[in-house]
């Protein structure tokens, strides 16, 4: 049932990358379109059936394939991983649904997007170290592709930039599976034969820290961060969708299922550092962000931003903590989305993303109320504004995380605060404003409109109604929660209250 997920994709990809060339762009467009379609649907269906009540993994499949190595096809879906498959299909496609019908080479376009959603899916479903960075690793080039071909000017930089990154972080990500494995005296690399029990406090922080690191540049941290504003930038807006909304999602969840997942005691050493570091990123993205005249590049900085909330509240690691996680790391990739995809439309209106050059989108005048109260919306959801998913889930991540690191979680909200000052910079500019010039831009069609107003309802449902955010990951983090010591957590309290 999960193997769907993973390679009808890949083989739409394969099909799409082989059809005639006689065959007229918006067609192969529409192909596409149906197969990530198909693929939501049983995204959904999947969904429905999941137990909430059952932490463990679900709906598990599993075929021999190099036993010598240690290497099975071994799948399975949990909390941690459930909303992150939504998430995936969601966003694949609204990504294919928003990208031009004109998009050249449409072929190689629409493949690389549908063999990064299969490779995605893998990674999200895989029950087996090795298996997890195959498809870890299976996004790479096309999304190097994507970016380096369908991107801005700067594409070439930004492309090579994002490989090299991205390179390093799975060659640290791979070296710590395999250590782990060689240190363990393990022979197996499935998730479940793997346990800490026989390694020293200073192994699992050795091995602790290539995971911190490898899925750390993937998020990114500061400062492994400086590929992301390049990547975003550059990225057409289908583009920018999917790595802030999905790919970034890879790294955060890396750290939990590798990291606080299976080495709970390090975890817990290394966490006031953790907490610390989600701070700093939080602040410096929330400060950078204010300084971007690029609106583009104002919403990739707050992506920065909003990653350490994530990091926060994975340090922390209560289960209301971690609940919040989750809900964030959701309903970040449906904000930063929607945010992308005004951007993209109002850049293909206007002709510019300077906000020195923007004003009064707001105005019937100019042809673009609807697409500027959206705005106005996502960058309210984004601040974390009450009634909108982006409120609940960073308040569930504050509360969970405030009684175990007070000070990081303060300044976390002080960059929550700074991140109302930069969005309301950006409505400010771009939406209201005297008119300057009687400038009449092009009618956005409804079909530009539909994207964003489909997040939009999950941004408002979700706000308003958020035990359907949070009720999917409840059983599995309070299972990881468990086994954490608790005496280490009781060393953390002390040493945060310090």
């Amino acid at each position: 049932m999960l193997s769907v997920l993973i390679w009808l994709p890949i083989l739409a990809a394969a099909f799409i990358a082989i059809l005639p060339v006689s065959i007229p762009n918006h067609r192969i467009r529409l192909t596409a379109l149906i197969f990530s379609g198909i693929v939501l649907f049983w995204n959904v269906l999947i969904l429905i059936k999941f137990d909430i009540s059952n932490p463990g993994m679900q709906f598990k499949e599993y075929l021999p394939w190099n036993e010598t190595l240690g290497l099975n096809y071994q799948i399975g879906v949990d909390g941690l991983s459930i909303l992150m498959l939504v998430l995936n299909s969601l966003l694949t496609w609204i990504s294919i649904y928003s990208s031009s019908k004109e998009t050249e080479r449409p072929r190689l376009f629409y493949s690389m997007i549908l063999l990064v959603s299969g490779g995605v899916a893998g990674a999200f479903l895989a029950e087996n170290l090795l298996l997890f960075f195959l498809f870890y690793e299976l996004e790479l080039i096309p999304f190097y592709l994507l970016i380096s071909i369908w991107g801005g000017s700067k594409r070439g930089y930004a492309g090579i930039k994002f490989l090299i990154y991205t390179a390093v972080s799975g060659a640290l990500i791979l070296a710590t599976f395999l250590g782990m494995v060689w240190l363990s005296g393990s022979t197996n690399f499935a998730f479940d034969a793997f346990s800490t029990e026989n390694l020293s406090i200073a192994k699992q922080i050795l091995l602790l820290a290539g995971i911190v690191l490898g899925f750390g540049i993937k998020i990114p941290l500061v400062p492994f961060h400086t590929w992301l504003p390049d990547a975003y930038v550059e990225a057409s807006a289908p583009i920018a969708i999917l790595l802030g909304g999905v790919l970034a999602k890879l790294g955060t969840y890396g750290l939990l299922r590798f990291g606080l997942g299976m080495f709970p005691d390090a975890w817990s050493i290394i966490a006031p550092t953790l907490a610390i570091w989600g701070a700093i990123s939080a602040i410096y993205g929330a400060v950078i962000a204010i300084a971007q005249k690029d609106i583009k590049r104002m919403v990739a900085y707050s992506s920065v931003g909003h990653m350490g909330y994530i990091l926060l509240g994975a340090a922390a690691s209560t289960s209301l903590a971690l609940v919040g996680v989750v809900a964030q790391m959701f309903s970040h990739g449906i904000i930063l989305a929607i945010l992308f995809h005004l951007v993209g439309v109002v850049e293909a209106k206007v002709g510019t993303r300077e906000l020195d050059k923007l004003n009064g989108l707001m105005s019937p005048i100019r042809g673009l109320p609807l697409i500027s109260a959206l705005l106005v919306l996502s960058g309210m959801a984004s601040a974390g504004i009450p009634g909108l998913t982006g409120f609940i889930a960073e308040f569930i991540v504050f509360q969970g995380s405030f009684s175990i690191f007070p000070i990081p979680t303060i300044l976390c909200v002080v960059a929550s605060g700074l991140t109302a000052v930069y969005f309301v910079i950006l409505l400010n500019r771009t939406c209201f404003g005297r008119l300057d010039n009687i400038a009449y831009y092009p009618k956005v069609f409804w079909s530009e409109k539909i994207p964003a107003l489909i997040l939009a309802a999950f941004i408002i449902f979700l706000g308003v109604q958020p035990t359907w955010l949070v009720r999917w990951s409840e059983s599995t983090t309070t299972t990881m929660v468990a086994a954490i010591p608790s005496l280490e957590k009781t060393v953390i309290s002390e040493v945060a209250l310090k």
